[in-house]
């Protein structure tokens, strides 16, 4: 055997890595589970023709006035039941003719009602023998990268890191302090910081793959762009992976059963899951909690993983979030190592 294999580092890591190919759960939810995830994502909000909106008019004239719009679906029904049927959902809009003009009766919350209104008046408009003052004319651009699924599959691919690194290491720490593995190590010459040393090695053996399989997933299945340097995305995916294997690192050093470690993991995620722009932007949170947003890790990884494959950006142009990922892997593991319990 080479000197490298009588390593304890080395064994401790090899270990690591065979247990987690034991257990198909870990493996599901790691590669499978995020594929399926972006499949679900991609096939709901793919890109489609605009959808045909249904209306009403109570009169026949405004009908067909609504009907010259290919946009709009119009029938013609009483003030009483256009009114039921908004309520219910069947109808975004009801034209109600008055004497001297046009009500539209609509929920302007529904973005798709506020669309309806805009159509509806504009075909009216149009049938009274109005013209547009100005010239105008369209030119459709649908190109990848300002598609929701290029939009999501970054954050898809952070939420997973964050994810298979937390609940990686978390429940492995407090499995082994539970039965009362740690013990028995601790009581070997094996160095201390090399155990912990190898749950971040094992993950970075574990990164390659789970990073390759769905990025070539995504490219393949729906032609997610990659317009920044590969190399750098590879580091971004690196980085991010460590930083929460400290943080699952640090939640695990006290925890001494499986409901506790799993309680502290859920308390940790769980705000990054809802505030951290993994299916929409993070900028849409009020400005007065945008700093707490920004100080998270999920959202410095999100933000460099989506300025690298959307935008082409530097590791140069992503000061912020890489300083804050380096924060977030740098002082949770040197808390980590002191306050570990071996018992």
């Amino acid at each position: 055997m080479s000197r490298l294999e009588y390593s304890s580092l080395f064994q401790l890591t090899m270990v690591r890595f065979r247990l987690f190919l034991r257990e198909p759960e870990a493996i599901f939810w790691i590669f499978i589970f995020p594929i399926l995830l972006a499949i679900g994502l991609g096939i709901a909000f793919r890109n489609r023709p605009a959808e045909v909106l249904d209306v009403a008019a109570t009169t026949t004239q405004l009908t067909q006035a609504l009907a010259t719009d290919p946009g709009l679906r119009a029938k013609t029904i009483d003030q009483a039941q256009g009114t039921r049927e908004l309520a219910t959902g069947d109808i975004l809009l009801l034209a109600i003719k008055q004497p001297d003009g046009v009500t539209y009766k609509y929920d302007d919350s529904n973005p798709d009602a506020r669309t309806a209104r805009l159509l509806a008046d504009r075909a009216v408009q149009a049938a009274a023998g109005a013209h547009a003052a100005v010239c105008a004319e369209n030119q459709l651009l649908h190109e990848t990268g300002a598609r929701y699924i290029d939009f999501v599959v970054p954050g898809l691919l952070g939420m997973n890191l964050m994810g298979s690194a937390i609940w990686g290491l978390g429940f492995s720490i407090v499995e082994a302090r539970q039965k009362k593995l740690l013990k028995r190590l601790v009581a070997s010459p094996m160095p201390r910081w090399q155990y912990l040393t190898a749950f971040l090695l094992s993950r970075l053996l574990m990164l390659v793959i789970e990073v390759v399989a769905f990025l070539a997933f995504a490219r393949l299945a729906f032609g997610v762009p990659f317009r920044g340097s590969v190399w750098q995305l590879g580091f971004l995916c690196v980085l991010t992976s460590l930083s929460f294997s400290a943080l699952g690192l640090l939640i695990a050093s006290r925890a001494r059963t499986m409901e506790a470690a799993s309680g502290l993991m859920n308390l940790v995620m769980l705000p990054m899951w809802i505030l951290s722009g993994v299916f929409f932007s993070a900028s849409r949170f009020p400005a007065v909690i945008q700093p707490v947003v920004r100080a998270l890790p999920l959202t410095a990884a999100i933000d460099a993983l989506r300025g690298n494959m959307l935008q082409g950006m530097s590791l140069g142009q992503l000061v912020m979030p890489l300083g804050i990922l380096t924060a977030w892997l740098v002082f949770p593991f040197a808390i980590s190592l002191r306050i570990f319990r071996w018992r």
